[in-house]
């Protein structure tokens, strides 16, 4: 007897105790019991088998799941089984199924990142399915085979959306100066600054970070950092530092505070996603606070003696300036980024405080949106959503009220870029705007604030 498996199960017959070796006979017991023996071995397969209907072959593709990377149309062969074909073009492709190629509980992984159309097609086979047969960019499904001649594309499941970012912190604020002892407070510095968009740089001379891959239907955090508030009402009261920014995993810090005459550290300036300028001192130099790796740059330091005017904030793209004789220095300037489809720059520090009394000027803010310093009048402030500081009070006992107040930081942004095929939710303390226009085939959502730091976005 010839085995019947793997079609169907054998039946067979085994001697009882009493039975003569011909009854049944004897060779035709071992013929059937190796015929199956050898049947089970070709269903399970060698190590590293290569034969496609083998379960070792079938269980080690769907362990790794291997990847062909197809640039045109396509037709799907046998050895397609438990694969993944990546389709990648920028136009419309096809992914065509005939009748007899595959066999009942076969699986065809399809996936799509081109930005053309992946349609699939029924050759001579029959597809069907609850939804469309178009892939368009990051969608996917698997295609499952009923029989040799017809299929199902169950739709979804896809290798996740890829998004683009601009994550900004809050800029810090910058300290008032002195009247009293006429020395000037430091620009504050500006928010860490995280792109990963066209190859463009990060803060702090940092490349551009890797895009991000974030799955449909989960919730992500999302955060607009506010500006730090400029030390105002009193001589030398501090400046406040920015706070966070956050897009799912992503974070940027805020900016350092500007420094004051004396306090804290004898005008230095507190770290950030970029430092603070360092204030004016008669008798010690302050330093400039440090910028976060990755995220922006340092203060400058400031002046001492009867040089003791405010130092630039750190930028995102340049490091604060120092103090020359009673003038403020500079702050750093930002960094420019084209996500949004035109180039505009952001995160500039915020320019020092000068003593105008002595024939100084105020530090101008950085590039992007930093406030310049104070001088007879209040520090400027940086500019909301572009995560600049603000700049620096002037300290003069020789100029009206003796001192100036600081100025606030400029909000954080968050600014980012998705297939205009996926859904964007927002939870309902954020404030944003969508653009489909500007960039085919994407969505650019700029979020300029959210109510609390609870609030999320979801995809779908």
């Amino acid at each position: 007897m010839a085995t019947n498996f793997p079609t169907s199960l054998d039946t067979l017959t085994n001697p009882s105790a009493t039975d003569t070796l011909d009854s049944p006979p004897h060779d035709e017991q071992h013929a059937d019991a190796n015929d199956a023996i050898e049947a089970l071995q070709a269903k399970v397969g060698v190590d590293s088998s290569a034969v496609t209907t083998s379960l070792d072959y079938k269980v080690a593709n769907l362990e790794s799941r291997p990847v062909e990377t197809k640039t045109a149309s396509y037709t799907l062969v046998a050895a397609d089984v438990n694969k993944r074909i990546v389709m990648n073009n920028a136009g419309a492709t096809t992914i065509t199924v005939n009748d007899g190629v595959f066999a009942a509980g076969d699986t065809v992984w399809i996936h799509n990142i081109g930005a053309g159309t992946t349609t699939v097609t029924a050759g001579t086979a029959t597809v069907n399915t609850a939804g469309s047969l178009d892939v368009g960019q990051w969608e996917g499904g698997s295609l499952y085979f009923t029989s040799a001649s017809s299929a199902i594309f169950f739709r979804g499941g896809g290798a996740g959306i890829t998004a683009d970012f601009l994550v900004i912190g809050g800029g810090g604020g910058g300290s008032a100066g002195d009247g009293p002892s006429g020395g000037a407070a430091g620009g504050a510095g500006a928010g860490g600054y995280r792109n990963s968009f066209n190859s463009e740089a990060s803060g702090g001379g940092a490349s551009a970070e890797s895009s991000l891959t974030l799955a449909k239907n989960i919730t992500y955090p999302i955060i607009v950092g506010a500006g730090g508030a400029g030390g105002s009402g009193l001589p030398m009261a501090l400046g406040a530092p920015g706070t966070i920014s956050q897009f799912a995993w992503v974070t940027s810090s805020g900016g350092g505070l500007g420094g004051p005459q004396d306090a804290p550290n004898a005008g230095t300036a507190l770290n950030g996603g970029s430092g603070g300028g360092a204030g004016g001192n008669q008798s010690l130099s302050g330093t400039g606070g440090q910028g976060i790796t990755g995220q922006g740059y340092g203060g400058g330091d400031g002046g001492i003696g009867a040089a003791d005017a405010g130092a630039g904030g750190g930028g995102a793209g340049a490091v604060g300036a120092t103090t020359t004789n009673d003038n403020g220095g500079n702050g750093g300037a930002g960094v420019a980024s084209t996500i949004t489809g035109s180039s505009v720059t952001r995160a500039g520090g915020g320019g020092g405080g000068p003593r105008p009394g002595q024939g100084g000027t105020a530090g101008a803010g950085g590039a992007g949106g930093g406030g310049a310093g104070g001088t007879t009048s209040a520090a400027g402030n940086g500019t909301v959503n572009t995560g600049s500081g603000g700049g620096g009070g002037a300290g003069d006992t020789n100029v009206g009220s003796d001192y100036s107040d600081g100025g606030n930081g400029g909000s954080g942004v968050v600014i980012f870029r998705v297939p205009d095929t996926v859904t964007v939710t927002m939870s309902a303390g954020v404030t944003y705007t969508e653009d489909t226009a500007t960039a085919s085939g994407f969505n650019i959502v700029e979020v300029t604030a959210t109510s609390t730091v609870s609030e999320t976005v979801t995809f779908s």
